[in-house]
């Protein structure tokens, strides 16, 4: 069958290579934190929502753990299956009817979001939608058809109901058709051969410039030579993804920037504006483009951001973002974000208890070191009456400093007392401790025992030495 892919002219075809020869030494990688996000908060959405849909294909609408256990690669159940539904228990309902396995259910809430996205996948208005999609995947192809197998690999990202090929296919006759394990085109639509960044430029003349719309990640430093690299590439013509240009050399400038128009049409097909990189690479080799896309995604991060959550490369659309959240979203999008809010709603809940439990475990403590301090205060009277008087003496003493004599048995009192005291670190620098200092004891008792000798006050002695003078 002769192929209806559009063919470019020959004269457009040049050996120009200024931009991604110098483009992949030139920048460094920057993260962009809002586009990781968006990538790691469906980390547990995919997983969760194909044991939901493995749950619901039962009649009884329940299995055993064993089924989704031997399908965990399949199903991509990062943790052990039983300990990953148990993270969820407001989406899974863990049972054990009398067998020694548990039988795994879903609970109400569940159920009813389910039942809400089968009536979105019902609904013509989606699956119009479903059908031009694929009818433009079909047209950028150059051969028209692509197999099923490598459909199914991308199901999550086209958004595929299950079982389309026998329920959405056969509603879209003049579109495509199932031949031999593929999906062909039927019938050639000029009207969607039309790219987004067509559609968005004003007054656009077919091969006339057109400029992708680029955002770099804060931090992403551009200079003025890759500045200027950047505008030659954005002037260059622009080439249709549903025009074949593989005629172009693959080291060219205008190979370049149709691969690059080629990628970003495909990315705007999915639900979600972006793909892990494996599959679309997938992808572009049965399309003969794998070696221009892992060009273009190296060459152009303002175009296109390559994200390393996961444990995997994600390839997310930067036009298709703003601060993180998706653009233009679609039925199918809200109704994933409504299983993402029952899934985070258990996490709260579990959270509040376990900071509730904090609490009340603080203030049994609380209450047991109140009652231990209230005892030790009723069985130690003395000692808080040893404490004020440690105080007391030791105002008394920085009060009579100027009119007390620096005898060595006062100073060796007094030097006793502040060591003994709470205060004891205010000592003056270059202060010499004396190797023994008096008790607590011998303190109180100092001046009432006879034996010991009464300090002198230095006016006595001033009064002594005049009376030697005149005598």
């Amino acid at each position: 069958m002769k192929s209806i892919f559009r063919t470019v002219p020959l004269r457009r075809q040049t050996n120009r290579r200024a931009f991604t020869d110098a483009a992949e030494e030139t920048y460094k990688f920057v993260r962009d934190r809002g586009l990781d996000h968006a990538v790691e908060r469906e980390k547990n959405l995919r997983p969760l929502l194909s044991i939901k849909d493995l749950v619901t294909s039962e009649p009884s609408k329940s299995l055993p753990i064993s089924v989704i256990t031997s399908r965990k690669d399949s199903l991509r159940v990062p943790l052990r299956p039983i300990e990953f539904i148990r993270s969820f228990p407001s989406v899974f309902h863990e049972s054990l009817p009398g067998g020694i396995q548990p039988q795994i259910s879903l609970t109400p809430e569940t159920l009813n979001l389910d039942a809400e996205e089968q009536l979105v996948y019902a609904s013509e208005e989606y699956k119009q939608g479903l059908a031009d999609r694929l009818l433009k995947l079909l047209m950028i192809n150059r051969i028209n058809k692509i197999p099923l197998e490598i459909l199914e690999l991308l199901k999550w990202d086209l958004g595929l109901p299950r079982g389309y090929a026998e329920t959405v296919v056969p509603e879209f006759p003049d579109y495509f058709r199932v031949c031999r394990g593929e999906l062909e085109l039927v019938c050639w639509s000029k009207e969607h051969a039309v790219s987004v960044l067509e559609k968005k430029a004003k007054e656009y003349t077919k091969g006339a410039p057109i400029a992708f719309p680029m955002k770099f990640s804060n931090g992403f430093v551009v200079d003025k030579k890759m500045k200027r690299w950047i505008d030659d590439w954005q002037k260059l013509p622009y080439i249709s993804p549903y025009e074949n240009a593989l005629h172009l050399s693959a080291t060219s400038d205008e190979s370049d920037k149709w691969a690059a128009a080629v990628l970003h049409e495909i990315l705007n097909l999915f639900v979600s504006k972006k793909v892990e990189k494996d599959l679309v690479l997938h992808l572009g080799e049965f399309m003969g483009l794998r070696s221009r896309f892992k060009r273009v995604l190296h060459n152009h991060p303002g175009v296109f951001y390559l994200s390393s959550k996961l444990r995997t490369h994600t390839v997310v659309l930067r036009d298709g973002y703003k601060r993180g959240v998706l653009v233009e979203g679609n039925q199918l999008v809200t109704s994933r974000n409504r299983y993402m809010k029952l899934m985070s709603k258990v996490k709260k809940e579990n959270s509040a208890v376990s900071s509730r439990k904090r609490e009340d475990k603080g203030k049994v403590e609380g209450g047991e070191v109140c009652e231990t301090e209230a005892k030790g205060e009723g069985d130690d009277v003395s000692g808080s009456e040893v404490e004020d008087e440690r105080e007391e003496d030791v105002v008394v003493d920085e009060d009579e400093d100027d009119d007390v004599v620096d005898d060595d048995e006062d100073q060796s009192m007094k030097r006793g007392r502040r060591n003994s005291s709470p205060r004891a670190g205010r000592r003056s620098f270059g202060s010499q401790e004396k190797p023994h200092t008096r008790s607590r004891a011998g303190r109180r008792s100092f001046g009432k025992s006879g034996s010991q000798e009464k300090p002198r006050s230095g006016r006595r002695n001033k009064v002594n030495l005049t009376t030697e003078k005149s005598s």
